[in-house]
């Protein structure tokens, strides 16, 4: 499991922590699922977050392994929530389309990016964690663009427009 954890100051986003929790096979599932619980634990208790983002689970061919990766991140999430901190989803097509432009963007070019924009000197210890990092960056954009801050929960926009309606220019 990978986590990325970044620092707002004004303007300025700084990484605070890009890592990757090893999960060994040796355990069962559910002490796996306990290390990741006491891992976000961990750091929700160490950085203090104000929000808590997670890449939504894609649909693959493996039933077995969406099962697994759906109550890790379940785990993830309730952690997070039990801590009172708000939880987003992002799909991997709207990370990647927030770090790089391109929502089919791979995962070297991700990380191109996040160093050039994050200003990184070091390499990633794992994809796991450069994609972590990613989705936090790709949380701090979303929140801190127009339709983001106004539109956070909005279902289209003639909900966006009935809820924000000083934003309506009349010609």
């Amino acid at each position: 499991m990978g986590y990325g954890i970044i620092e707002i100051n004004g303007s300025r986003v700084k990484m605070r922590e890009m890592q990757v929790l090893k999960l060994s096979n040796k355990k069962d599932n559910h002490e796996r699922l306990q290390l990741i619980h006491q891992k976000v634990e961990e750091l929700i208790k160490k950085f203090k977050p104000h929000e808590f983002a997670i890449e939504a689970p894609f649909f693959g061919k493996n039933v077995q392994s969406m099962l697994k990766l759906g109550r890790a991140q379940g785990v993830a999430i309730a952690a997070a929530m039990s801590a009172g901190i708000p939880v987003t989803e992002y799909s991997p097509k709207k990370v990647k389309q927030s770090v790089t432009g391109n929502g089919n963007a791979d995962k070297v070019q991700v990380w191109k990016m996040l160093k050039q924009i994050l200003s990184l000197t070091e390499e990633p210890v794992s994809y796991d964690a450069t994609d972590a990092l990613a989705v936090a960056l790709c949380h701090h954009l979303q929140m801190n663009s127009v339709l983001g801050k106004a539109g956070k929960g909005l279902k289209g926009w003639d909900e966006f427009i009935k809820k924000n309606p000083q934003r309506l220019l009349k010609k």
